[in-house]
């Protein structure tokens, strides 16, 4: 199973959920929402750690698609989450199809602070278009364990979900 994976600490739950119901799973860390770049890195390098650590074989294609993703957010700001979650999950989905996995899910379906139900539709629409399988699994049952574990790592918890626009919405009051 692929697994799109926002950051370090929201892999926790769900990683140790899809390990112990047998699934084989490989990590994708594609997040051009991520800003500023530092901010980029800094969760990068959190997982890669993390991975390290758990024996997770995560793939990080090459680049940084910046401009990409603001050009189509600045216009329709109010629209950003729809774009930025299928534009994540259709990365995902495409590299399952092309590389032959069975399924692919994603970490985002860990966080409290997603449109989980919107999350869920834009990955199933997406396994009908590819013909590879949404797993879907509430994750957020694990919430309070990820949290705690990620916390006794010394891990980087990030204080807003990645976009320019969140980080204003968190400490622009």
């Amino acid at each position: 199973m692929l697994m799109h994976i926002c950051c370090g600490p929201c892999t926790i739950h769900p990683l140790k959920a899809l390990r112990i119901h047998g699934h084989d799973v490989t990590g994708l860390f594609y997040n051009p929402n991520i800003h500023p770049y530092l901010e980029f890195s800094r969760r990068r390098q959190t997982l890669q750690d993390y991975a390290q650590k758990i024996l997770l074989n995560v793939i990080y294609p090459e680049g940084y698609p910046l401009e990409e993703f603001l050009s189509q957010v600045a216009a329709r700001p109010q629209e950003r989450c729809v774009y930025c979650l299928t534009n994540r999950l259709k990365f995902t989905a495409d590299l399952a199809k092309k590389e032959n996995y069975d399924a692919f899910t994603s970490t985002l379906l860990y966080s409290r602070f997603q449109k989980h139900d919107l999350i869920r539709q834009i990955g199933e629409t997406l396994s009908w278009q590819t013909g590879i399988h949404f797993h879907y699994e509430d994750f957020r049952i694990g919430w309070n364990e990820g949290v705690k574990i990620s916390r006794e790592l010394g891990m980087y918890r990030q204080p807003y979900c990645g976009c320019i626009y969140s980080e204003k919405e968190r400490f622009c009051k």
